[in-house]
């Protein structure tokens, strides 16, 4: 599957922290508290990355993908302006969480792990973004996130990702199975969870089933409710 040139990477996180330092300021002079965040997990060829762009215009999110976290988490000097577009309030929160995190994970943190979760933590401190994947929903808090799963047959992304990458049946197959495996093992390796099990998650949506516009509004309506159940607490 193509990847974005890391140059083009750069340039939506240096837009996306334009965005975060105004609000910043924002927030600072109004006393606005940030919106809560999704996270979306998904099978490949589950149709995710389609959700979740349909869900940040729908919903008036930020969308955050994988590719820019990994973008990020790598490059040290990246992360450092990342971390900081918050406030020392929200900085000493945020670490108090992933100390939290790590202990009751028995989480032992290498310089990616630390970068990343540092990375996704801030993420979560700006508020009102959906993040895909990089096991967003083992690192943010579950009362301030929604966490989403995406799922469906395997015959049905295996013939989604022939149509959207032109590939043959043995090629999409692999692209399969390779990334649900690869998937399976960062998680397992950096959270020592298993990202399949419904436990993690707060909504299962079978794509199969409903597909895009189906899951799009199930998601919205479910994220909606949850939001204003949170608000009445």
């Amino acid at each position: 599957m193509p990847r974005t040139p890391s140059r083009s990477l750069d340039r939506l996180v240096e837009e996306q922290l334009s965005k975060w330092h105004s609000m910043k300021t924002e927030r600072k002079r109004e006393d606005v508290k940030p919106g809560p965040v999704i996270t979306v997990s998904r099978e490949a060829g589950s149709g995710g990355s389609e959700i979740a762009r349909r869900l940040a215009r729908d919903l008036g999110m930020d969308l955050i993908g994988a590719q820019i976290i990994q973008q990020i988490a790598e490059q040290a000097d990246m992360s450092e302006k990342v971390i900081a577009s918050l406030d020392e309030k929200d900085v000493t929160m945020r670490d108090l969480w992933l100390t939290s995190l790590f202990r009751t994970r028995h989480l032992w943190p290498d310089e990616y792990l630390h970068h990343l979760t540092r990375v996704i933590g801030t993420i979560g401190k700006q508020g009102n973004t959906i993040v895909v994947g990089r096991g967003a929903n083992f690192i943010l808090p579950p009362e301030e996130t929604f966490h989403v799963r995406l799922i469906a047959p395997r015959e049905i992304r295996i013939s989604n990702v022939m149509r959207d990458s032109g590939a043959d049946f043995e090629t999409s197959e692999r692209y399969v199975f390779k990334t649900d495996g690869d998937r399976s093992a960062f998680m397992r390796k950096h959270f020592h969870a298993d990202w399949a099990d419904p436990i993690h998650y707060d909504l299962v949506v079978n794509t199969g089933k409903l597909g895009v516009e189906g899951a799009v509004a199930t998601i919205r309506q479910a994220f909606l409710s949850w939001k204003d159940r949170r608000q009445e607490e």
